[in-house]
């Protein structure tokens, strides 16, 4: 099976061959994947990073990519040149997606035939970012989207994983088997980079008394009392916790 490589801003992962089927993820720009079947209009992929599987449509894609920057901005706006002037587009390229570079002028990169991105928004593609609460925070009062990955929306789960995918460090994709992935942490303390687990949700400890997620009841990414929403979503889901790990240990 040969590599392909995303070549679009963003696009849903569905569970089933159809569009009307559940979103499962999304797949942003530059990320390797594998093409196990095809279906008329659609594919079945696996993508390299997480492994992940899911479907989705049948497009042109690149085979030869070699990402040298990423982006490390929320979402960074397209631009086009026009008499060399630069005129924004109404596209982007969102946090973690990678580019290679054709071309620089001015303060400004091509990725593809006239689509250019400042060159503030990106960092090299070796760049490590050892703030997880500086990128978690990115996110914040962004909309709650099952299955998102982008500032357009994201889930729970994908919030914790998007640091690990910024920095091209693996971790699991779903709440489910990050929970598995995860070592149970031996101190029962509450501490800064914690994950806490409960069935079909995730978030993480600031500190002992914050706590960032996404949160499907109040649609959106936020900083809640660490031991108030512990207590809630006991009283509301009637969910007890059912794991703490560390995110350093990863």
């Amino acid at each position: 099976m040969k590599n392909n490589f995303f070549n679009y801003s963003v696009a849903n992962i569905y569970l089933k061959p159809s569009s009307n089927s559940d979103v499962s993820s999304q797949i942003l720009y530059g990320e390797k994947f594998k093409i196990l079947s095809k279906k008329k209009n659609w594919i079945k992929i696996k993508t390299n990073f997480d492994n992940y599987v899911g479907f989705i449509k049948k497009k042109k894609f690149n085979q030869n990519f070699k990402p040298s920057k990423k982006i490390y901005k929320l979402k960074s706006k397209i631009f086009k040149k026009v008499n060399n002037n630069f005129l924004p587009t109404n596209n982007f390229l969102y946090f973690g997606s990678g580019i290679s570079v054709k071309k620089k002028n001015k303060n400004y990169i091509e990725f593809e035939k006239n689509k250019w991105i400042k060159i503030n928004d990106t960092k090299k593609i070796n760049h490590q970012e050892t703030n997880f609460i500086k990128i978690l925070k990115l996110f914040l009062g962004c909309k709650y989207l099952w299955g998102g990955k982008t500032s357009i929306g994201i889930d729970c789960s994908a919030l914790i994983q998007i640091y690990f995918y910024y920095n091209r460090n693996y971790f699991p994709r779903d709440s489910k088997d990050q929970v598995k992935f995860c070592k149970k942490k031996v101190n029962k303390k509450l501490s800064k980079g914690d994950i806490i687990f409960w069935k079909g949700h995730v978030g993480m400890c600031l500190n002992q008394s914050k706590f960032i997620h996404a949160y499907g009841p109040k649609k959106k990414v936020l900083i809640m009392p660490t031991n108030f929403t512990i207590k809630l979503i006991k009283k509301t889901a009637k969910l007890m916790v059912k794991k703490i790990s560390n995110i350093e240990n990863y």
